[in-house]
């Protein structure tokens, strides 16, 4: 007997240890990790949604990581004299969280969710059509955030294996070269043309998705970044040719800065982020990556810095009196002003009380095809900032679209931004043609294509003698006014060397001019006139954001970038290419 109960004892203990090893490998369905998702095509069709989601956040293109790059060009500057004030002047100490941190911190959570999705695709049963879509969107995307990682912080970790998370001798990565990274963007871009559907075959699916013709639209930026005009050019010729694609120039250019299904991802629209429309979103403001809110606003605040005070903005960002007389210099075939001005920059033009008709592109009784909410005429130029001055900047905003009268700020601005626009791959166009061929009437014809859309007169061939001619035309007049206070005018200074040339830095001095005088300043300004210029402050290395502190505290392995250690980048870009000199 006594032996029979310690057998039945033994087999009791075995069982409830059995038991409790069942009981240890049950999953919490309500508890996952990113372990357990991705395994099959509708879940990572749901992470690759949450790719889009990051770039939709303040340090990617929701306020900071987009404005960054117009403050530093020369078209914008600090009208508050606070916020973005070492980004404006190209001097930060790398210990502002605001430039430094941000961006890169938003931006590797771009890339952290792309490299999760590329992961785990290839081990998922799919159709060749899903596989294709979902790497394709996940390889552009981490493009995307590389992109401007490599723009803004130069030198930074290039990191492409989601398993480098969980080591920490991986997860602490060094720096890479700057062409290492673009390496990689290159290629993962040439694979996403490849994978992805153009707009035209993506339909309905396609729209506020990345397309192939968004991969090469960035491929060609890339790629003249680096100076690499000829395979640039191949591919803009195909996007232009319709090999991705039908893309052509909206024919009122402010419908590319309205919210709305009638003028978002529309046909001029390469690639966009998509915000829902004003009033549409729920309440929570969505600012950082932590927050994970299902009543998200799904707003941008691009409009809280560009907009003016007078109508409840932080009046942050201010137009250059330099942009506001390019637009003056030359008037339109019919004698109004260049559209573009009204759509870029908020000032009070006697002459638009006189156009009458929907195609002037200037309403100063309101837009009949908006819905009017709210009825706000702009009779008087208003202030940036109402203590320091400045020109308030319309794109982005809704100071020409009546749709409220007064501005809530944070997150609530519904206007999609549009990253690339059809009219930035024709004067990329001209721009390689006249890099590789010299001055051409190739060249001039992309040019006068977008400046018939604005109702300009047609460039002549004979006016531009030399490729230097013609590139001072495209640097410094078609591309500011096409694209003034929008994204990507810092990173065109850099490409072209204007930071590593005496003539060229002198040229960007001037443009900068501003005037603290607490009045919408469009006066031309000299050094006489003027309170400062941003670029007077300008510290070598630093047309580079320094790469954050705490972050090179945090990591070993990190170094810091040209502007961490005030480095000139002047020798290194005069051994690979050439500067255009400044000539009128």
């Amino acid at each position: 007997m006594k032996k029979l109960n310690i057998m039945l004892s033994m087999l009791v203990l075995i069982a409830g240890l059995t038991a409790c090893n069942d009981a240890l490998n049950v999953v919490n369905p309500n508890n996952q990790t990113t372990y357990d998702f991705g395994d099959s095509e509708s879940e990572l069709q749901e992470a690759i949604i949450a790719c889009y989601n990051r770039i939709r956040l303040e340090g990617t293109f929701a306020r900071v990581g987009y404005t960054l790059d117009a403050v530093r060009g020369d078209e914008v500057w600090n009208s508050s004299q606070q916020w973005y004030l070492e980004y404006d002047n190209l001097n930060s100490p790398g210990t502002i969280e605001i430039g430094d941190l941000w961006p890169w911190r938003d931006l590797y959570h771009v890339v952290n969710r792309t490299n999760f999705v590329l992961s785990k695709v290839d081990a998922v049963d799919m159709s060749e059509e899903a596989y294709n879509q979902i790497a394709g969107q996940a390889l552009f995307l981490r493009s995307l955030a590389y992109y401007h990682l490599a723009t803004y912080y130069q030198t930074v970790p290039l990191i492409t294996d989601y398993a480098s998370y969980s080591n920490i001798n991986t997860m602490y990565a060094a720096n890479n070269t700057q062409d290492e990274v673009f390496d990689q963007i290159e290629a993962d871009l040439t694979k996403a043309m490849q994978m992805l559907p153009s707009r035209d075959k993506g339909g309905e699916w396609a729209q506020g998705r990345a397309t192939c013709g968004a991969a090469a639209g960035y491929l060609a930026r890339v790629l003249m970044f680096r100076h690499k005009y000829e395979e640039a050019y191949v591919v803009l010729k195909d996007i232009i040719k319709g090999e991705y694609g039908h893309y052509e120039l909206m024919d009122d250019y402010g419908d590319n800065f309205r919210e709305g299904s009638p003028y978002e991802n529309n046909k001029e629209s390469l690639f966009e982020v998509q915000f829902m429309d004003y009033g549409t979103g729920g309440t929570d403001e969505e600012w950082t990556p932590v927050n994970i809110s299902s009543q998200a606003t799904q707003g941008h605040a691009v409009e809280s810095n560009y907009a003016s005070q007078e109508m409840g903005s932080w009046g942050d960002l201010a137009g250059s009196p330099w942009l506001y007389n390019l637009f003056k210099k030359e008037k339109c075939t019919d004698g109004r002003l260049d559209p573009r001005l009204y759509w870029t920059l908020v000032t009070y033009e006697s002459e638009y009380s006189s156009y009458t008709g929907l195609k002037t592109a200037a309403y100063p009784d309101g837009d009949p095809r908006c819905n009017i909410i709210y009825q706000k005429n702009i009779t008087a130029t208003p202030v940036s900032n109402t203590a320091q001055g400045g020109i308030s900047i319309a794109k982005f905003t809704n100071a020409r679209t009546n749709l409220y009268s007064s501005i809530t700020n944070g997150l609530h601005c519904g206007i999609n931004l549009r990253l690339m626009r059809y009219s930035d791959v024709l004067l990329r166009a001209a721009e390689c043609e006249n890099e590789i061929n010299g001055p051409t009437q190739t060249a001039i014809n992309y040019i006068n294509e977008v400046r018939r859309r604005a109702g300009l007169e047609d460039l002549k061939l004979e006016d531009f003698p030399t490729a230097d001619h013609l590139f001072e035309q495209i640097a410094n007049v078609e591309r500011p006014k096409e694209f003034g206070c929008e994204n990507g005018r810092g990173i065109d200074l850099i490409r072209w060397g204007f930071f590593y040339d005496a003539n060229r830095l002198n040229q960007l001095v001037e443009h900068g001019y501003y005037k603290l005088d607490g009045k919408a300043s469009t006066e031309e300004l000299t050094a006489e006139t003027a309170t400062a210029s941003s670029f007077q402050h300008y510290y070598k290395g630093h047309e580079y954001f320094p790469i954050y502190q705490g972050t090179l505290n945090a990591n070993p392995n990190l170094k810091g970038n040209s502007a961490n250690k005030n480095e000139d980048n002047g020798p290194a870009f005069k051994e690979k290419w050439s500067i255009h000199p400044v000539v009128k």
